[in-house]
């Protein structure tokens, strides 16, 4: 599959992805763009919560780790199944790249490590639509925590592909992503936490201390 190819990354440049210009521009967004407005809308969400629906704080707290919790199952979904889906078709094969390959291709690309605000808000509006009907009431407290789960994975991941391993307890996530990138791309589906991967068993497989190092470092390459 083309998204899922183990072949040597291109650290330097930004490729073309669409020939209409409107269409390209909008494949490049500056990671504070997404960051601003999800948590914006977050905290907008929590206040309405609160002082419109009379919810009580433990009770928006309850919910918003609930949606927190849920993004994390999302995101590894997402990333396992969506983003590296088998290129059985040249329709697919495009859409793999677009969506994913590109990244694995260009892994370094800045300005491609978000989805473009317009294609975010209207997903978030999709989302708020979908959790209403199921949640009632409590979407304004469970949307909020999976947008800022979307949030905090953004972060990492912009961090993780734009910054130095941290000699500290987040160097594990720059290891573990950059395992999927470079060594394993069938394994460490997990961003912003391994937990999905311990779980359903996508934990990358044991490799010799030298090349565990190599793999760790490549990110930063």
């Amino acid at each position: 599959m083309e998204s899922t190819k183990l072949k040597r990354p291109k650290h330097k440049g930004s490729p073309k992805l669409f020939d209409n210009p409107i269409l390209e521009k909008l494949t490049h967004t500056h990671i504070s763009f997404p960051l601003i407005i999800f948590g914006v809308i977050s905290v907008a969400l929590i206040y309405y919560g609160i002082i419109e629906k009379g919810f009580e704080t433990p009770v928006m707290v309850g919910l918003f780790l609930a949606g927190l919790f849920f993004f994390t199952f999302v995101e590894y979904i997402m990333h396992r199944y969506l983003y590296h889906i088998p290129a059985t078709s040249e329709r697919k094969k495009k859409i793999s790249y677009t969506m994913h390959g590109v990244h694995h291709d260009y892994p370094k690309d800045k300005s491609r490590l978000a989805m473009p605000p317009v294609l975010s808000l209207i997903i978030v509006t999709v989302l708020f639509i979908i959790y209403r009907a199921v949640l009632g009431d409590y979407v304004f407290g469970f949307l909020a925590g999976f947008l800022i789960g979307y949030a905090g994975y953004l972060a990492v991941h912009y961090s993780v592909h734009a910054f130095k391993v941290p000699n500290n307890f987040l160097k594990t996530l720059w290891h573990h992503h950059s395992i999927h990138h470079y060594r394993e791309a069938d394994r460490a589906f997990g961003v912003s936490s391994p937990l999905w991967d311990h779980i359903l068993r996508t934990m990358p497989r044991k490799a010799p201390a030298s090349r565990r190092t190599a793999v760790g470092q490549s990110i930063d390459d």
